[in-house]
């Protein structure tokens, strides 16, 4: 964990322990570490600033003495008084509890530790769900944003639906898909997620149900929860059996008001829908009167063959919201997707995200704009599948070294992920920390399902070529170590 980039200093002449106690403090006095703020344990911290163990124990030992600190079993070391309490009776405002309390929930301690542990220099992550930084297309960068430079005239805010060229160029863009709409049916948003919060809040009462295929991405991410709404699993659409009896049986058991599903290049399973099944499908939605939700933001990186054409590509009921994003493509920092549905849907869907932010960055807007018309994103792309394939051999290469025996895979046509199942049995949290302690951060597969205990999502998008051969190595020495235990 990077929480901090403070460390003390062994040549100082205050002892070691006496700056944590400092470090502690300051901590505390200036409100970071508020009163019901749960420290982080003496082993972590221990880790964090590079020190024995025994001197943050020695640290906690004092801080607990002057009234600062408090431990319990089972509950961990939190703050109990702050230095101005130490001084002044007034009570100050219980932050933990209104943490607690929030609408929004926080995500699950095993994402939480993900989210932080991905910062760490040097760690090897072969969970991450973007393209690397040797794929970031410096050179092509600098041309968008000097035309963007002699193009714009303001920072002003945009229309709320968004830049009225770019969802022109979006139009352009989703034909070649074989997607016909227009820019009034495109609202520009922050990134697909973004778009799911808007559906979650502003298209679906508290307690609704949304159905969707298990496992899935959906649930790693708590959007749709924290609004209130459920989430209902079924089997994978390309499993056996018809798709129309199996939507049918599970919308009738869930009382789901929508689907959500990814078609092509699945997270985490990076399987892709077959065309037969999309129509199947598609007309099982039609008449069961089931809206959609169609996931597309992997369906541009395919490497053996391009996937067939969008559920939205043959909608003529206006029954699928179709979601597209630059982040997997090009930089998830530019925080720029888009929301293609009915006139109507996407017209409320604006002002909700009207009264939440006022429209995304103008300017990422603008030079979303100048990718799309340039011609430049289409050949950026081209580059991408390229360097994606020869990470992808290069992963399964590595698999099929050091895993022969131990996990089984498919080789996904496309996207960023290999599903892998392992197959001893294995302890996935034991697996998932003695991988961190050994520098290589894992995606496991219970926080895209709590039943899948056995699996990993590997990406082949962000790990160097060297890092997957070396990362997954390491793991297979792991996997045959705790099998044994």
């Amino acid at each position: 964990m990077r929480n901090s980039e403070w460390r003390p200093n062994p040549e100082a002449d205050t002892p070691v322990y006496k700056q944590i106690i400092a470090y502690i403090k300051e901590k505390i006095a200036h409100g970071e570490w508020p009163i019901g703020f749960r420290i982080p344990t003496e082993r972590a911290l221990a880790e964090q600033l590079g020190v024995n163990r025994s001197t943050v124990t020695a640290a906690f030992a004092e801080l607990a003495a002057e009234g600062l600190i408090q431990g319990k079993r089972g509950s961990g070391t939190r703050v109990i008084n702050n230095t101005w309490m130490l001084l002044a009776s007034a009570k100050p405002p219980d932050w933990h509890a209104y943490v607690q309390s929030g609408v929004y929930r926080p995500n699950l301690s095993m994402i939480q530790r993900i989210n932080e542990e991905e910062f760490v220099p040097g760690i090897i992550r072969l969970g991450t769900g973007e393209i690397a930084p040797d794929m970031f297309p410096s050179s092509m960068m600098k041309e968008v944003l000097a035309r963007t430079a002699k193009r714009i005239k303001s920072f002003g805010y945009e229309e709320p639906q968004g830049l009225y060229e770019l969802r022109q160029a979006v139009c352009r863009h989703v034909a070649s898909l074989g997607i016909q709409t227009s820019p009034s049916s495109v609202l520009i948003v922050s990134g697909a997620l973004q778009a799911l919060h808007l559906i979650s809040v502003g298209l679906l009462p508290q307690g609704a149900a949304v159905l969707l295929e298990k496992p899935s991405y959906l649930y790693s991410v708590r959007v749709f929860q924290s609004a209130g709404i459920q989430l209902f699993g079924m089997p994978e659409m390309n499993a056996p059996g018809p798709v129309d009896t199996t939507l049918s049986h599970y919308k009738k058991k869930s009382g789901a008001l929508l689907l959500y599903t990814i078609p092509s290049f699945h997270n985490p399973t990076g399987r892709l829908m077959e065309e037969e099944t999309r129509k199947q499908l598609l007309t099982a939605c039609e008449r069961e009167r089931l809206p959609v939700i169609e996931d597309d933001v992997y369906g541009e990186l395919w490497l053996d063959e391009q996937p067939p054409a969008p559920l939205k590509a043959g909608d003529k009921n206006g029954l699928v919201l179709y979601m597209g994003s630059l982040s997997k493509t090009l930089s998830p920092g530019l925080r720029i997707g888009w929301l293609i549905g009915p006139e109507p849907v996407i017209r409320r869907l604006a002002d909700i995200k009207m009264q939440t932010d006022y429209g995304s960055s103008s300017l990422s807007q603008s030079v979303a704009y100048e990718w799309l018309s340039s011609g430049l994103y289409e050949e950026h792309v081209m580059q991408v599948r390229d360097k994606l394939r020869m990470r992808r051999e290069q992963a399964v290469g590595a698999l099929s070294r050091h895993m022969k025996g131990l996990a089984e895979w498919d080789i996904p046509g496309g996207g960023f992920y290999i599903w892998l199942r392992l197959i001893p049995d294995v302890s996935m949290p034991r697996l998932f920390d003695k991988a961190l302690r050994q520098g290589i951060l894992l995606n496991p597969g219970t926080i895209y399902h709590p039943e899948e205990r056995h699996h990993i999502r590997l990406s082949y998008a962000y790990a160097s070529p060297q890092e997957l051969e070396e990362g997954i190595h390491r793991l297979s020495l792991l996997v045959k170590e705790l099998k044994t235990i």
